[in-house]
């Protein structure tokens, strides 16, 4: 029904409104405490009912939630993704905030039509919104507001700096503990990176390599890939061995990889004369998975799979091919019509003393 970006952008949507719906309710507990058994706000004298307000607040938290994330992601991130870090939080913030201010006094208005039965645009109830933005309580609440779109923003962004599953791995607390699985893993690696950066100069090659990641992030998000690190001009991508296998994942990533670079190949020789090609391994096997770090902690996988695929992609130059997939993985794709193999045989790695068969793969 939803492609996987798009399915992503929801359950992040889906926590924006957990985040929100749980301070919604920390507030309501907390404006409670306070008011303890008065029937009424002191401030401008509307009724106050617990159980009306904990409900009104959960439902209005949860919607301006999802009104948050579908402006974040559908609309205000593209016009605010050159602009750095401490920027965007700042500025989205009061863009969300301005807009929020709009949806509370209709809220209040709605509230207080209901609550005193009469219309909505009676010149009461617009006396009561104006009695309400002259109080302490009104700002304290645009305050509050302003923290929880904070909070989403700082999540959403740093999300998108250190990875979506990685941050929830964090809060989840998967690899609290390490644990040993068995996963895929693809090195692509830019052909003649060296001499392209030289003929570019670093300046012009930082933004090729900014192009060039970023015209791959949609064929790893739709293949259910995990970035795991950039390391210059090499990207490692992971996959659960359920999620590589799953509609041939990982053979379909390198391809819509190649596809998406094809098809912005104008661009590409339009701003930097030249398009650039890659070569990639796909290998899989056990991998022990856990935090690492004390001051900088990071998810990190440990195990020979990795120096194996790093070695097998380096082979791609030996044997004129643009990929190699290994013998430990070939055999559980399902090739059908789609993919066609043919065996390179059995390959000796630098500084392993067993050979490996490994196979190319072609559409």
């Amino acid at each position: 029904m939803f492609s996987k970006k798009h399915a992503q952008r929801i359950r992040t949507i889906l926590q924006f409104g957990t985040i929100w719906l749980v301070c919604g309710l920390v507030y309501s507990l907390l404006e409670k405490g306070l008011l303890g058994s008065i029937d009424h706000y002191p401030a401008t004298g509307n009724p106050y009912h617990f159980k009306e307000s904990i409900i009104i607040n959960s439902i209005a938290t949860f919607i301006m939630a999802i009104m948050q994330g579908l402006i974040e992601f559908y609309f205000l991130r593209k016009f605010f993704i050159n602009l750095s870090f401490r920027k965007k939080i700042i500025w989205k913030t009061l863009i969300y905030v301005s807009i929020i201010i709009l949806f509370i006094l209709s809220l209040n208005s709605v509230y207080n039509s209901n609550a005193l039965g009469i219309s909505l645009f009676s010149a009461e109830v617009m006396q009561r919104n104006l009695l309400f933005i002259k109080t302490f309580s009104f700002w304290s609440i645009i305050i509050f507001v302003g923290f929880i779109v904070m909070l989403c923003l700082l999540f959403s962004e740093i999300s998108d700096y250190i990875g979506h599953n990685v941050l929830t791995n964090f809060f989840n607390g998967k690899y609290h503990r390490s644990k040993t699985e068995e996963r895929i893993f693809m090195f692509l690696d830019m052909r003649s990176s060296t001499t392209i950066a030289e003929k570019l100069g670093h300046v012009q090659y930082y933004k090729l390599l900014n192009y060039y990641y970023a015209d791959m992030t949609n064929a790893i998000l739709e293949t259910s890939g995990e970035i795991y690190q950039y390391a210059g001009d090499n990207i490692i991508i992971s996959w659960t061995l359920k999620n590589g296998l799953t509609d041939n994942n990982c053979l379909n990533c390198f391809f819509n990889i190649k596809r998406s670079l094809a098809n912005q190949a104008e661009k590409y020789e339009e701003d930097f004369g030249l398009m650039p090609g890659f070569k990639a391994a796909i290998h899989c096997g056990k991998v022990t998975t856990g935090e690492i770090g004390v001051i900088k902690k990071e998810i990190i996988f440990t195990g020979d799979v990795l120096n194996t695929t790093d070695r097998i992609q380096n082979l791609c130059n030996e044997y004129n091919v643009d990929i190699l997939v290994s013998d430990s993985l070939l055999p559980n794709i399902r090739l059908n019509d789609t993919y066609h193999a043919k065996e390179i045989g059995l390959c000796e790695l630098k500084g392993k003393d067993e050979k490996v068969k490994l196979f190319t793969v072609w559409k």
